[in-house]
């Protein structure tokens, strides 16, 4: 009796063949080692770079000129002035924002009427010919008939600055209030009516909250540009940076170091808050 050996057919051959040998495309890549990762320069963003030299370069060429030093030191009183006008102005404007985005989102035709009114009026006006109109015509009719010694506030030009500035950046705010709130889902505020909440409780506790958190980078952008626009208020002669530069510079006649300063500091104030706004945007963006 002899015993026959297996046949084993070339098909199946080759599938084990395969399976023994591991395809060389899926092993692991291992990283090299000692050699240089390279850089895409299309992506590296030079502009920081080349802001970030041209100010050392300036703040070298001041810090080393006894007559830029005493410049800085004069306008220093322009700079806190300026400061106070944008946060104040700002607080007011983020209030007169929220009361018409609510406006603007309210059911009832009134209110609905109301925000629409200050919204499209004051963004059709030129902030400047706000400042002014306010300055020079409501201001002085409201210290007429406002009781002492509240009227006080409507004769000071810091006062009225900081008032015009909220009126006209409040507007703006409205929108982007409004645009805040009707990005949460309906579902938001069903579903906190149905869990008992009325209107202003669900507005307070669900839908602000969610809306605050995705208008955080407009309403950072609306600050740095308050704070360049607090410029106009020099019109009032308000003794803030712009103006308080323009005075020097015509005293002394010294208008480029004057102005450059000037410029430099707005620089460093608007790049130090954009890139506030950059973390707090980072920081709070809802993930998806």
């Amino acid at each position: 009796m002899t015993l026959q050996r297996p046949v084993i057919s070339e098909k199946n051959s080759n599938q084990e063949s395969s399976m023994s040998e591991p395809d060389p495309a899926s092993k692991p890549s291992t990283p090299a080692t000692g050699r240089a990762v390279p850089i895409d320069l299309g992506n590296v963003p030079w502009w920081i770079f080349i802001l970030v030299a041209m100010l050392l370069v300036a703040a070298l060429v001041i810090f080393t000129s006894a007559d830029y030093t005493s410049i800085i030191t004069l306008l220093s009183s322009g700079l806190y002035l300026t400061l106070y006008v944008t946060f104040v102005a700002y607080f007011f404007a983020l209030i007169f924002g929220l009361i018409a985005g609510l406006m603007r989102v309210s059911r009832n035709p009134i209110l609905y009427t109301i925000g629409t009114l200050y919204v499209e009026i004051i963004r059709g006006i030129p902030l400047l010919v706000q400042i002014l109109y306010f300055f020079y015509v409501i201001a002085p009719a409201l210290a007429d008939r406002v009781p002492e010694p509240f009227d006080q506030i409507f004769r000071s030009e810091v006062n009225e600055g900081i008032i015009a500035l909220a009126i006209g950046y409040g507007a703006y705010l409205a929108e982007v209030y409004r645009a805040g709130i009707e990005a949460i889902p309906r579902g938001q505020m069903e579903a906190a009516r149905s869990l008992g909440m009325n209107y202003v409780q669900a507005m307070r506790y669900v839908i602000l909250p969610q809306a605050l958190r995705i208008i955080l980078p407009p309403l950072g952008n609306d600050f740095v540009s308050m704070l360049k626009d607090s410029a106009l208020t020099s019109a009032l002669s308000v003794k803030e940076l712009t103006l308080w530069t323009r005075q020097r510079s015509a005293n002394t006649f010294r208008p480029l170091e004057h102005w450059t300063i000037a410029a430099l500091l707005y620089l460093v104030m608007t790049m130090g808050l954009s890139i506030l706004v950059r973390y707090l945007e980072r920081k709070f963006t809802i993930p998806k």
